[in-house]
């Protein structure tokens, strides 16, 4: 089969190499792959793997060969969620597979989904809607995220939130806010393209970084947002972020931020009482609740992949998903 292969930091080759033996596994015919921040960091040597490794965790196929027990049939359209757990630690049994010490994610501590072929544990594959289309199931592992991240949020969280950084992950929180009954929803972007797409997904006001603080302050008469997400993850995206929550509200960390975080404002945690919440990766049900969520109509996600690229052509995916305008680089698996 043909594979994106990282053989050393900053070196991808697409060649042959063998079809993954099941073992116990399901097999899946990969139709797609999206590509992200994490698997940038991975090409570059940013974030060091086992070479030589095959890329990819965000994907979607079909069942080429059922697993032992035959669960999921052949043919069977499905998401593989790409996070590796061992199902017997104490953070297995807590429900907290996404976070198993002796775990990880396919395409980083194992070989992913930019193959045609990927083997998986039954319990990692969520069936699809037949006709869901491709450009939809495209976002769903990230999607599966955002639910995530969303999750901890109280059922009757306040009616207004601000989403800093309106890329793909945060023009997903927007639309999740609009399904959640969020009256308010500010994006916060410097991309005036961005801000364009924010309005047409849902947000009820769109805007620079500079302009963020007086449109807060504006639509919730001077309090603050009961809910900022922060989608970028620099320390001036999260600091921001604490300064535009209100007395007792929440701040959701969802970006990435550098491990030296500094200069927060310390201060503003204390005499707000701010809650900070920072989610990683998704459960199980994350991953079923993003395809409901998909195949009931409530979110529009083809709008958010703006390029496709064959698995022959992955070294132009990767450059094009540096190029401003860009939200979500697919690459097609089946057209190779």
């Amino acid at each position: 089969m043909r594979a994106a292969v990282l053989d050393a930091p900053g070196r991808v080759v697409v060649r042959d190499v063998p079809v993954p033996a099941a073992d116990g596994l399901a097999l899946v015919r990969v139709a797609q792959a999206g590509l992200c921040g994490t698997d940038l960091k991975i090409v570059s040597g940013q974030t060091p793997v086992r070479t030589p490794r095959i890329l990819g965790h965000e994907m979607t196929g079909w069942v080429e060969t059922p697993g032992p027990t035959g669960s999921v049939p052949e043919g069977t359209p499905v998401l593989v969620d790409p996070v590796l757990s061992c199902g017997r630690c104490d953070l297995c049994d807590r429900d907290l597979p996404h976070l198993c010490r002796d775990g990880g994610l396919a395409g980083r501590e194992a070989d992913g989904g930019l193959a045609e072929f990927v083997a998986a544990d039954e319990a990692r594959l969520h069936p699809l809607p037949a006709d869901l289309p491709g450009a939809e199931a495209a976002l769903l592992q990230v999607l599966s995220t955002c639910v995530h991240a969303q999750s901890g949020l109280p059922a009757s969280m306040g009616c207004s939130a601000a989403v800093i950084g309106l890329g793909v992950t945060g023009l997903l929180h927007v639309q999740l806010l609009r399904a959640r009954g969020a009256g308010t929803i500010i994006g916060i972007t410097r991309s005036r393209q961005n801000r364009e797409l924010a309005l047409r997904l849902g947000a009820t006001e769109a805007v620079s970084p500079e302009a963020a603080e007086r449109a807060v302050l504006d639509a919730t008469d001077g309090r603050g947002v009961d809910l900022a997400v922060e989608c970028v993850g620099t320390q001036e995206t999260l600091a921001q972020a604490m300064r535009l929550a209100g007395a007792g509200g929440i701040v959701l960390a969802f970006g990435i931020t550098a491990p030296a975080a500094d200069a927060m404002p310390t201060y503003e945690w204390y005499f707000k009482e701010l809650t900070i919440l920072s989610p990683r990766a998704a459960r199980p049900r994350d991953c079923d609740l993003a395809i409901s969520l998909a195949a009931g109509g409530q979110l529009d996600l083809a709008p958010l992949v703006t390029a496709w690229f064959p698995l022959a052509r992955l070294a132009d995916a990767l450059r094009a998903c540096d190029e401003p305008g860009q939200l979500k680089v697919v690459v097609d698996v089946t057209g190779r």
